[in-house]
């Protein structure tokens, strides 16, 4: 009877807790839910139909069938559907750690105090307001084929530039020259946000931790490694969850840049209006989610692990 009476004391208190918190918030909460419950629902709704159309084939005399992975086996034998996993994969692999390096260097630019910091932080923040499409094509037109600005300026067409090949490089003929445009082209454009949030990372730092590790002896290799790396482990964490969502599903810039090399953020548009097959494109799309998810639960597990050694440190 003793051990009941304090279980129900201890869950009496906890609801209790759980009304002062709500009563606390109540009008947060009355402001966030309605876009909350605008957020589930297109989220639910999508989600639904993403997963009805995957599972149903639709034969070349439009009969239907459902529930099938006809849908799911077909892209396992596709070679283009193939192509395009692997090229996801390698764009994200390597645009990523990129796009990590870029903010950190921007961000450790900045972070020290100089006369005109504000602008240069400015100018740095400049990609941002640059619609996506606008710097692909302005990309496009710099690598252009045959008579590019970059074409131009290797070819020694300028008198301010030395000569440097003999014909014009065909960029998007590759795969390797398109992506890699494609990816620089989306580096540039958001290293502002991964460098903002590495500099807020930097400035949660206080500099007396910095000031006590000179006093016993440590360089700056010594304090990079056992203070700035450890304490800014979770705005690398952020950076690298949110900038490898966004390099899985990336669209505007290999789509423009890299067209004939399609990734599967662009193989889901291109089945939709080149296939005219609306379950393949689901189908695509919920392996990408797929993709994603797993990606991210992997990213986090390593995160937490280099965490640990840092902290061990």
């Amino acid at each position: 009877m003793e051990k009941d009476n304090i279980v129900l004391i201890e869950k009496e208190g906890l609801i209790n807790n759980l009304i002062v918190n709500i009563r606390k918030n109540s009008f947060g909460i009355l402001i966030l839910t309605p876009a909350l419950l605008y957020l589930l629902a297109f989220l639910v709704i999508i989600l639904y139909q993403i997963i009805i159309l995957s599972l149903t084939y639709v034969a070349p005399n439009l009969s239907e069938t459902f529930p099938t992975v006809k849908n799911f086996l077909d892209l396992a034998n596709s070679k283009e559907f193939i192509g395009a996993f692997k090229r996801t994969i390698v764009f994200t692999l390597v645009g990523t750690p990129l796009e990590l390096i870029a903010g950190m260097i921007a961000a450790g630019l900045i972070f020290r105090e100089f006369r005109g910091r504000g602008i240069i932080r400015s100018l740095f923040t400049l990609p941002l307001a640059i619609p996506g499409i606008v710097t692909a094509i302005i990309l496009f037109i710099l690598f252009d084929y045959p008579f590019g600005h970059i074409n131009d300026l290797l070819l020694g067409r300028h008198t301010f530039f030395p000569k440097i090949i003999s014909t014009p490089i065909p960029w998007r003929s590759s795969a390797v020259f398109s992506l890699g445009v494609a990816m620089f082209g989306k580096v540039w454009r958001d290293m502002p946000i991964s460098m903002l949030i590495i500099l807020s990372g930097l400035q949660s730092i206080t500099k007396d931790q910095y000031e006590a590790a000179k006093t016993m002896g440590a360089g700056a290799l010594q304090q990079f490694k056992y203070i700035t790396l450890p304490l800014l482990i979770p705005a690398i964490s952020t950076v690298l969850v949110l900038r490898s969502i966004e390099m899985w599903k990336e669209f505007i810039f290999p789509f423009i840049l890299a067209g004939s090399y399609p990734l599967l953020g662009t193989l889901i548009d291109r089945a939709y209006h080149e296939w005219n097959s609306a379950t393949e494109a689901a189908t695509i799309g919920l392996i990408l989610l797929f993709c994603i998810i797993i990606f991210t639960t992997f990213l986090f597990y390593i995160l937490s692990w280099l965490r640990r050694q840092l902290v061990k440190i």
